[in-house]
């Protein structure tokens, strides 16, 4: 059976270069996810090998917690503290990813170059969420409506009722390689970025550039 030795150099070994990239990787698409506007590609495979070196610490954690000596609780607290802040990163990128698929389930439905960004567990959840509240709006109200008027997705009179993320706000950047970006000015001018900039800017000037990972949101 491992004693805590064996867990610390079970975790240190979790921390080698490979690990430590997914783990910044992990933080940067957390941050892009959180400030860009719309749903981004989902990172599912970093996610996965992440939670299964977690799941793995924690299990190693939990058998040796009631045979270990007193004097190795702090360097045991130190693992678990590192274990929890991973496992807050994971949380809050999922959830921010969830709460853009509410919020614009109805776009991402009818735009299928946005549904395949979504891992198939999100779309199920798409799917099923957005069953669930057309079966509540037609049980608690949309039954009384005219036909004509009992679609979500209606867009008659020009005005739609679908909900889109704005990609007009402005976002902060850092930019990681150097890249060049139409901005649209009158003249019809481009922007040089160099990278270790910092920029403020309109989203969807540099959207094609987040998602090829020349920028990073901030």
């Amino acid at each position: 059976m491992e004693d805590i030795d064996d867990i610390l150099r079970e975790f240190d070994s979790q921390n080698a270069p490979s690990n430590a990239k997914d783990y910044d990787d992990l933080l940067k698409w957390w941050i892009n996810e959180r400030a860009a506007p719309e749903i981004l590609q989902c990172q599912e495979d970093l996610v996965e090998r992440i939670m299964t070196r977690v799941r793995r610490q924690i299990e190693q954690i939990e058998d040796q917690t009631g045979n270990l000596d007193p004097r190795a609780n702090f360097q045991l607290i130190i693992v678990q503290t590192e274990l929890e802040r991973v496992k807050f990163l994971i949380r809050s990128y999922l959830r921010t990813r969830i709460s853009k698929i509410d919020k614009h389930a109805l776009h991402i439905l009818s735009t299928p170059s946005i549904r395949h960004l979504l891992s198939p567990s999100e779309q199920t959840y798409l799917r099923t969420h957005q069953a669930l509240l057309n079966e509540l709006y037609l049980s608690s109200f949309l039954k009384n409506f005219p036909d004509n008027l009992k679609r979500l997705d209606d867009s008659a009179g020009g005005l739609s009722m679908v909900e889109e993320p704005d990609l007009e706000g402005a976002v902060f950047l850092r930019v990681v390689r150097d890249v060049n970006v139409a901005i649209a000015w009158e003249n019809g001018e481009t922007l040089d970025m160099r990278a270790g900039d910092v920029y403020v800017i309109r989203y969807s000037a540099v959207q094609e550039a987040v998602k090829r990972g020349d920028v990073e949101l901030i």
